[in-house]
């Protein structure tokens, strides 16, 4: 991984009485430390990449306080890592993306939950839901209802998360439970400080090892029959311990406001958001004084039914908010109080959409309807003004604009190896016919949008050969499965490559190998190119992800017989391996590795090398791409095979032809795509490419001088 954090690094080390000032994840990150944590571990993921990407980074100061750090090939290997604290009284932290990570974490963690931990097991999860969201809408609740896991939701304030992290290990402790933390997108990225502690060195650890292991108890295994008494300890001990902790550490919040007969109920992550929605009505201010009391959820499982009762009763009125769907808090709120015979009612979803993040217009919507209800003195008119002038700026930009914007769907970067291969696949299908595409999670899923549009479905991150298995024995064409690296070692090698093997399956399956897990922040996997291999690469222009061929030994190994490797770059051979795999007599599984290094690593890896020869006066020598314009006939067919954000369109300079010509702008890295498909698509021969020479030798200066004047003599007047 090329990206550095060195100055979140040095945050780390902050002592006693130093002020933090930062993002909320890094504030996480350094309060696990403080918190004593023997090992972290998780599979990167945004919101939450971060905690991971700097605690692989900080190992050489990690290791000093004895934490074992372990990026590990996917959730569930990461969820499994806090089966250290079933026995031991280690304090152990993974993370991941929800809901996704989750789902693949689901196993483990419902047989770490049966038994329980003595030591403090923390699950720190990027709940991606809502705006800017990258993945299926889905909310990780459900998983603590049903293994019975502290859910914490802390209120976006850095001071408070860095406590929750610190209750929620000694709330694990205290209840033998494990507990997730959940930080929504906002809550990952809000700034702020917190005053320091120093960070706590684990009693049992790396550097302070357990001599023998724990004594044999079978009460510490998740099988039966003690699987029985372990869901009886859930309800008759565990939750109930819990709560006395949740009760005695007053880990929820109630902030009195003057309007003492109403009340709002809110998850602590969408505190802020609330804070601001009362700003609009003039009955909160920024620094959170309340005119309606508000009873802040830190913890949203357990509940705290002793304390819900004492906030409820004697209101007119309470309002919950319940971001997502279904709404269980909402649920069991509403039985309590009729079950307590406490009248009081409750409004939540219907006044606030069953689903969808809620942000401070959404909540705007939802006060306006409860201050209308029980407050209907009180003037709401600045809250509509804003909701109007905020409609209107919208209208207006639009208005603005003249004409609606066009569709910018999100693509592939500049330079992208995967790019190209699509641009492959989509002159193979022009051979062979449309064939069913079973698309993966990873930057390949760009392929979804235009000009490709391929993928008939997305169903797990590696689960795309898998997801072919009940389709391709009713297709007439062979099925494609399209799967990253990332994705390979993740999931496909086991769900995909390992079942078509066994079953004999007779589908293609397309490999990208870029060298990194690149989607989640071009993160180091087994197949990565080493240091030592990049640190004596002679051209660092060329490309190193041919050099660790551990995929096709995997592959080789399981039995694949037919495999291709071939140069992402190279369209026409690329084209040519993709038609002989759809067509080719060969009955079983056929693989095609896609061979081309991630351009954004790629690109932090020369750039710094090019800067360094061009300090020193040496000899540097650019590709970049062009269009004569002259020669393009303006049918576009290039732009529609390839995408690429820097081959676009100009007025034609021809005042007798009205179609405009493509044209290549600033920001060409010099993949050389453009020429590659005019090549193998037989298009028209408009592209041209130009070598940049900086400090050029002596001849070079002199031949380039004598072609400039033979051209100013040959061009006409």
């Amino acid at each position: 991984m090329e990206v550095q954090f060195t100055e979140e690094v040095a945050q780390l080390r902050l002592g006693h009485g130093a002020a933090f000032h930062g993002e909320g994840i890094l504030a996480i990150t350094k309060a696990l430390l403080q918190s004593g944590v023997a090992y972290v571990g998780g599979y990167q993921g945004a919101p939450v990449s971060h905690l991971l990407d700097v605690m692989v980074q900080a190992r050489p100061y990690l290791d000093t306080l004895g934490v074992h750090v372990q990026a590990c090939s996917n959730e569930a290997s990461a969820a499994a890592m806090l089966g250290a604290s079933i026995h031991y009284p280690l304090r152990g932290a993974v993370t991941w993306k929800s809901i996704v990570g989750t789902n693949v974490a689901s196993d483990a963690l419902s047989n770490l939950a049966s038994p329980g931990v003595v030591g403090g097991a923390l699950i720190v999860v990027g709940e991606d839901y809502g705006e800017g969201a990258s993945v299926i809408q889905e909310r990780t609740h459900a998983f603590a209802l049903k293994s019975s896991m502290v859910l914490l939701d802390p209120r976006p304030n850095l001071a408070r998360m860095v406590e929750m992290v610190e209750h929620g290990f000694a709330l694990s402790e205290a209840s033998n439970m494990p507990a997730i933390l959940e930080l929504r997108i906002r809550t990952c990225h809000v700034h702020g400080s917190f005053v320091c502690k120093d960070n706590v060195a684990p009693a049992l650890s790396a550097l302070a090892r357990q001599e023998e292991p724990a004594a044999f108890d079978y009460m510490r295994l998740a099988h039966p029959p003690v699987t029985f008494r372990h869901e009886k300890l859930k309800t008759e001990q565990r939750i109930p311990a819990a709560r006395r902790y949740i009760t005695e550490h007053r880990l929820n919040e109630v902030f009195p406001g003057t309007h003492g007969d109403l009340g709002i109920i809110v998850q602590g992550g969408l505190y802020n958001a609330l804070i601001r929605a009362l700003e609009q009505f003039d009955l909160a201010d920024v620094f959170g004084a309340t005119e309606i009391p508000i009873y802040v959820l830190n913890v949203t499982y357990p509940l705290m039914p002793e304390e819900l009762l004492d906030f409820c009763t004697g209101k007119r009125g309470v309002l919950l908010l319940e971001e997502g769907q279904p709404e269980y808090i909402e649920q069991e709120l509403a039985t309590l109080l009729r079950r307590q015979g406490v009248p009081t009612p409750l409004h939540g979803k219907g006044w606030l959409p069953q689903g969808g993040e809620y942000t401070v217009e959404v909540i705007v919507e939802g006060l306006a309807q409860f201050v209308a209800a029980y407050l209907p003195k009180h003037d709401a008119g600045p809250a509509a003004q804003w909701l109007a002038k905020t409609r209107e700026r919208r209208v207006a930009f639009a208005e603005h604009l003249g004409k609606p914007l066009p569709p910018r769907p999100p693509g592939f970067c500049i330079g992208c190896p995967e790019r190209p291969v699509f641009s492959a696949l989509k002159l193979a299908q022009a051979q062979v016919g449309r064939v069913h595409i079973a698309a993966d999670i990873g930057c390949h899923a760009f392929g979804t949008f235009e000009p490709f549009g391929f993928g008939h479905s997305i169903l797990g991150y590696g689960m795309s050969l898998a997801s072919t298995a009940g389709v391709s024995p009713m297709m007439a064409r062979r099925t494609l499965a399209v799967v990253g690296d990332g994705g390979f070692w993740h999931n496909g090698l086991i769900t995909g490559v390992q079942s078509a093997l066994f079953n004999g399956d007779d589908a293609v399956l397309l490999i990208f190998k870029n060298g990194y897990t690149s989607a989640t922040g071009t993160q180091d996997i087994i197949s990565t190119p080493d240091e030592e291999l990049k640190a004596a690469a002679g051209d660092k222009h060329q490309s190193l992800v041919d050099r660790n061929t551990t995929i096709e030994k995997t592959l080789q190994g399981l039995g694949v017989q037919w495999l291709r490797n071939v140069h992402s770059y190279d369209v026409a051979t690329m084209r040519d391996t993709l038609v002989d795999a759809f067509t080719s007599p060969f009955n079983g599984l056929k693989v095609v590795i896609a061979e081309g290094e991630c351009q954004l690593e790629r690109q932090r890896r020369i750039r710094p090398w090019i800067a360094g020869l061009l300090k020193k006066g040496a000899r540097v020598v650019r590709s970049r791409y062009g269009v004569d314009e002259d020669i393009c006939n303006g049918d576009h067919a290039c732009i529609r095979l390839s995408g690429c954000p820097t081959l676009t369109l100009k007025d034609n300079p021809d005042p007798l032809k009205v179609d405009p010509v493509a044209t290549v702008i600033d920001g060409c890295v010099g993949c050389g795509l453009c020429g590659e498909n005019a090549h193998a698509a037989t298009l028209c021969p408009s592209f041209y490419k130009v070598e940049v020479v900086q400090n050029p030798s002596w001849h070079e200066r002199l031949v380039a001088g004598l072609r400039r004047s033979v051209i100013r003599v040959l061009r006409p007047a």
